[in-house]
């Protein structure tokens, strides 16, 4: 499948009624799985990537070539369209953004997010006009390739504590404006806020997966895009983790029957039989 074909998927995932669900691989061998049990599409991690090289996830511990180098990684493993995280677009500048998005749509990708925040301590959220500059620049950048990019605007108030509903929406509706293809604000848990976010603006919201969530309320809350963000990284490492302590901690191996085996998922992984 071509960069373009890919892109077009994608695109009419968008459009298509109901909800889908996108999630969010950290390596090639993750992404084959997710291809592998159906999942029309993908999306990037930057927890899950920042944590693969042993780092926090932090805006500024990742690079730029970093991400885009996982993110080819990932967009060869499948044939399935694939977004990415840019973080807030490695730089502050609208210029910067615009390059980021370009340098995205060159390594395959098919769309990508930009979040409204900053690493700046204390003022974690750029001013509003600052950040549809930002948004727009992201827009002109995608509209310039030769495939439909779609480019994802983040509001990211509530996972900064800035608990303003009103404030999120007017800035989710700025975007738009601005020609984000999808709105997001990561952190919304309630479902009468995620309708009320839905209902204040015309193009697909994503919604993050949390606890207590399911498929069947998100959509009937208008609900268009849930992706699983970094949930599924956090689980492989979580098991890892409490495998690891049991050994060490108390010298059993119990962790062995709760797991799967190669056997099991040799079948996902590219290679000859």
């Amino acid at each position: 499948m071509t960069v373009a074909e890919k892109a077009a998927a994608f695109k009419a995932l968008h459009e298509r009624p109901g909800v889908f669900v996108i999630p969010n691989p950290w390596n090639a061998g993750s992404a084959r799985m997710l291809a592998a049990l159906g999942f029309e599409a993908l999306a990037t991690t930057s927890l899950g990537l920042a944590y693969s090289l042993g780092r926090r996830d932090a805006q500024g511990l990742v690079s730029l070539d970093e991400t885009l180098q996982d993110a080819a990684e990932i967009v060869e493993a499948t044939p399935l369209p694939v977004s990415a995280d840019l973080q807030n677009g490695f730089g502050d500048e609208p210029e910067v953004v615009a390059e980021t998005i370009r340098r995205a749509g060159a390594v395959g990708l098919v769309g990508g997010s930009i979040e409204d925040a900053t690493p700046r301590q204390g003022d974690p959220i750029y001013p509003q006009t600052q950040a549809v500059e930002r948004v727009a620049a992201a827009v002109e950048a995608a509209r310039s390739l030769p495939f439909p990019f779609v480019v994802t605007a983040r509001a990211e108030n509530l996972l900064y504590g800035r608990d303003d509903l009103d404030d999120t929406i007017a800035r989710l509706q700025a975007y738009e404006t601005a020609g984000a293809d999808v709105l997001y604000a990561p952190g919304l848990r309630a479902i009468e806020d995620i309708r009320t976010v839905c209902a204040a603006v015309s193009k697909p919201v994503n919604v993050l997966a949390l606890r207590g969530m399911d498929l069947e309320s998100l959509a009937a809350a208008g609900v268009r895009r849930v992706s699983l963000g970094s949930a599924f990284a956090i689980a492989a490492l979580s098991a890892f983790l409490d495998g690891a302590k049991e050994v060490r901690e108390q010298g059993t191996f119990g962790f062995l029957e709760r797991s799967a085996t190669s056997r099991d998922l040799g079948p996902y992984m590219q290679g000859r039989d």
